[in-house]
């Protein structure tokens, strides 16, 4: 008797948790949809430095929330832009504004949609915010324009300067080679490939936007301005050989340079911003 009770028992617990693992593989499309388009939002917590505004720039259906920042002495250099990465905001701007407003560059920063105190559904990695910055250089009235952009913000600008003649030059740190790789190397290891096609076809709708689109490495063959692409050799977020395969389908003057022992967040080191200001100051006018 108790042997027949213990076997119902196993054959019940086996149903339900067969019933539960097809409850889950169920919702693990729209689960990872949600944390491609949705990264943390990491408020904005700095005041405002004395040297900037605060500005809110209107981008594509999404109000966007930034600062310009001007040196004392009006200067005829272009504009510095700097683009935050993925759950970040503009709050790690402040070192890149004081760097170069004392040299006389206008710095523009802001929180990318989805991000900090802008507005936007959803992060879409390029395919919306390449037009963000496209706006937010009209409304700061900027006619010349190097961007400086870390991981998810090197992405967009090497997007944007692919449509934009206003961008002079692109400094491009860690960056993803395209959407669809990047984000099916960082899936959890119980989303097969199906799963994640599903998960894609679902952030697509649900923001309306084309994951092929959103791809550094398609934008490369159409950039004919100078760009700078900086990797860590240890990053494990993001693996460098993304950056190397951007690097080699940039058409125009290009260099790169795989930092030794760097990850994918400390990769911009003290030892770093000299070579970005040296290879900036020889950008040609």
């Amino acid at each position: 008797m108790w042997a027949k009770r213990i076997a119902v028992a196993i054959t019940v617990l086996a149903i339900v948790g067969a019933m539960g693992a097809a409850i889950v593989r169920s919702q693990l499309p729209a689960i990872g949809a949600g944390a491609l388009l949705y990264p943390a939002r990491q408020m904005s917590k700095r005041a405002t430095p004395a040297v900037c505004v605060d500005r809110i720039f209107g981008g594509v259906d999404a109000r966007l929330a930034g600062w310009i920042c001007n040196p004392e002495v009006p200067s005829a250099k272009p504009a510095i832009v700097y683009l935050h990465g993925i759950g970040d905001n503009r709050d790690s701007s402040t070192g890149v504004i004081d760097r170069f407003v004392r040299r006389g560059f206008t710095v523009v920063v802001y929180d990318s949609r989805g991000h900090g105190r802008s507005a936007g559904e959803g992060c879409t990695y390029g395919f919306f915010e390449k037009q963000d910055l496209r706006r937010v250089l009209d409304q700061a009235a900027i006619d010349r324009a190097i961007v400086i952009g870390h991981s998810l913000g090197g992405a967009v600008a090497l997007q944007a300067a692919a449509i934009d003649p206003r961008i002079i030059g692109v400094v491009s740190v860690s960056i993803f080679a395209d959407l669809r790789s990047i984000a099916t190397e960082r899936a959890p290891f119980m989303f097969t490939p199906a799963l994640i096609d599903a998960a894609f076809m679902r952030a697509e709708h649900a923001a309306h936007f084309i994951i092929d689109e959103a791809s550094p490495l398609k934008a490369a063959a159409r950039i004919g301005v100078p760009v700078f692409i900086i990797h860590g050799a240890v990053d494990r977020g993001t693996r460098a050989t993304h950056s190397e395969r951007v690097f080699a389908a940039l058409r125009g003057p290009k260099r790169l340079l795989i930092v030794p022992n760097a990850g994918h967040n400390d990769v911009l080191g003290r030892n770093i911003w000299p070579e970005i200001e040296s290879w900036i100051d020889a950008l040609p006018d």
